[in-house]
């Protein structure tokens, strides 16, 4: 057998079969795919274009960040220490209300891929103004991305209503249609800014195009109260009367949760996208993640944008969601650190309705690999490699990542992109915003 490259590392973890960790096994990269994973033993005559020895490392599939807002890295740090309408009112929008636009966007969305590759994500899902620009960037980037379709009822820099946002959210399926790195969804902003006529809409185009959606649910307790003030029911209930809670939909944050939703989400297969540093830092409330797993929800691990985060660490989000869920729910043994390493791949695949191609390490599925070195000291000894990775490793133990096979970080250093550049224009924004919110006060 010839492959193009030949992994031989210290440990595989899979994460399908779940709970198996391989030691003494090679993986096998052919067109893009993952060709075989055997025994060492079995591969002793093979040969191969690239043949890499991982003598500290584990490999695993690439991390699924299932919920960012990509170019808001341009507003990182720019209001902290506030609760989410004040921070989103009197900070955010007013930014994004001057500075949004194809520029702003495609720049963003340049620093969030260079920092998702190198700290070991090769997909993620996204929500923000100009998803076009968004799919250009990662596809430049040569990265995996579900690019929300933004629908809101306000006029923003992007569009005037619901109507454009339709017109040019479809314009872009269609251009991105079959694409081997970008696929679409529809991303109704909440349900306190989407009317019930245009979620009507996306669930019915939904269905037609078979694309999932992404929205911010249950978020907070004023959201909720605000609901059943103007409604007369909480958000998921209307939500359900929509006919949108199904396995099509990513519910996106969900702090609020009574135990008979819980039962609702698991049954209907709703995707629930955990954020939890976001949450924990607008003071938004605690997902119980525990209690939906034990109901048998569908899971998934989320970094929310760098405007709340404040950064794009899917290492640092397992850690914070396994050890939260364990404060929440009372109990140490809840949320194992497996679990939440399946949120983080497989999980956020299934939620994006891409796991038949990535999230696990399976013969046929596409190479989209990433070895994390276990050698320095902050992560030794090893004795459950899975542990290191979500309770010890940071994102810089990440060295190499594939994505569809394409080597995007090697030794650290990220590959065909000029960090210079993407450093440049971010400063720059930087600079330029600041100068502007000086000279608004």
């Amino acid at each position: 057998m010839h492959c193009d490259l030949l992994l031989k590392p210290r440990w595989i973890v899979p994460i399908e079969p779940a709970g198996v960790v391989l030691e003494g096994h090679v993986l096998a990269v052919h067109d893009g795919r993952i060709a075989a994973l055997v025994p060492a033993a079995e591969a002793a005559h093979w040969t191969a274009t690239q043949c890499l020895e991982l003598p500290a490392h584990v490999l695993l599939p690439g991390l699924v960040n299932a919920h960012t807002h990509a170019a808001m890295n341009l507003m990182r740090g720019l209001a902290d220490d506030l609760p989410l309408m004040r921070w989103l009112g009197d900070h955010i929008w007013p930014t994004e209300s001057h500075w949004v636009s194809t520029e702003f966007v495609r720049d963003g969305t340049r620093a969030a891929c260079a920092e998702m590759l190198r700290g070991g994500t090769t997909t993620f899902a996204d929500m923000y103004f100009f998803p076009e620009t968004v799919a250009e960037v990662a596809a430049e980037m040569g990265m995996r991305a579900c690019v929300g379709l933004i629908v809101i009822d306000l006029p923003t820099a992007y569009g005037r209503g619901p109507d454009e946002y339709f017109d040019k959210g479809l314009a872009t399926h269609d251009r991105y249609r079959g694409h081997p790195l970008v696929r679409t969804a529809f991303a109704p902003h909440a349900p306190y800014t989407v009317a019930d006529g245009p979620l009507q809409r996306i669930r019915t185009l939904a269905d037609e195009l078979d694309v999932p959606v992404l929205m911010h649910v249950h978020e907070t307790a004023h959201e909720v109260e605000q609901a059943r003030a103007g409604h007369g029911q909480r958000p998921l209930s209307r939500l359900d009367a929509l006919g949108l809670l199904n396995d099509a939909l990513a519910a996106v944050h969900m702090t609020q949760l009574l135990p008979e939703e819980i039962e609702r989400v698991a049954s209907r297969g709703v995707h629930v996208v955990h954020c939890p540093e976001s949450n924990l830092k607008l003071a938004s409330g605690f997902c119980p993640l525990a209690a939906l797993h034990a109901a048998g929800a569908s899971l998934a691990l989320g970094t929310d944008g760098a405007a709340s985060n404040n950064d794009l660490d899917m290492f640092g989000e397992m850690r914070t969601a396994a050890l939260l869920a364990k404060g929440v729910a009372g109990d140490a043994a809840a949320m194992p650190a497996a679990e939440v390493l399946r949120m983080a791949t497989l999980g956020g695949a299934r939620a994006l309705q891409l796991d038949e191609q990535i999230g696990s390490l399976e013969v046929g599925k596409a190479a989209d690999l990433i070895a994390v070195d276990l050698a320095p000291v902050e992560t030794q000894p090893v004795f459950d490699p899975v542990s290191q990775l979500v309770y010890s490793a940071g994102r810089q133990q990440v060295t190499d990542v594939w994505v569809a096979g394409r080597r995007r970080l090697q030794a650290g250093e990220l590959v065909e992109v000029d960090m210079a550049a993407i450093l440049a224009n971010t400063r720059a924004w930087g600079e330029r915003i600041a100068r502007r919110r000086e000279e608004a006060r």
